[in-house]
């Protein structure tokens, strides 16, 4: 069953074209005894590390993508979502990307926090695998790892959930 939230559409701003997309801050299943974040290194591009991501498909409401995406990215899904973020967040691509990424200019996300359950196991070995390794990182080192141009954006997302009094 598709939601409200499903989106049809790509965003247009500006003249330039956004791709629907989701992210996860994944927290580990000791949260909130301890607050580590799940990154991981891409293999496709040198020193970049992220949040688990991915586009949002046609008819899809964007939890239905996260839940997706977590599966076909670290091989689980069994999360909790704690709490969204109250709005969508653009960023371009840098240009070395925006040319494999076309017709798209950046991303539009829809960010989520959410906890790995108990049991749940990670396996970046997925069918297309996108992540050559993964950490969890206390909170206060994460920009040490993250990639350039995705700092803005996390830095938002990271302080509305520690404003909220998550993180």
């Amino acid at each position: 069953m598709i939601d409200k939230e499903s989106t049809n559409l790509d965003t247009k701003q500006n003249d330039k074209l956004y791709r629907p997309n989701v992210g996860a801050v994944i927290l580990s299943s000791k949260y909130p005894q301890k607050c580590e974040v799940f990154i991981a290194s891409r293999i496709d591009v040198v020193d970049a590390w992220q949040f688990p991501q991915g586009g949002i498909d046609k008819g899809e409401s964007p939890k239905q993508a996260l839940f997706r995406e977590l599966k076909e990215e670290i091989g689980t899904n069994e999360i909790e979502i704690i709490a969204e973020h109250p709005e969508w967040i653009s960023y371009d691509f840098p240009p070395n990307i925006a040319k494999k990424m076309q017709p798209f200019d950046g991303q539009n996300q829809k960010y989520f926090l959410v906890k790995l359950k108990k049991n749940a196991k990670i396996n970046i070995n997925t069918e297309h695998p996108e992540f050559g390794e993964f950490k969890f990182v206390d909170v206060s080192v994460i920009y040490d790892f993250i990639t350039f141009f995705k700092r803005t954006v996390y830095k938002q997302v990271l302080k509305y959930f520690k404003k909220e009094g998550y993180i």
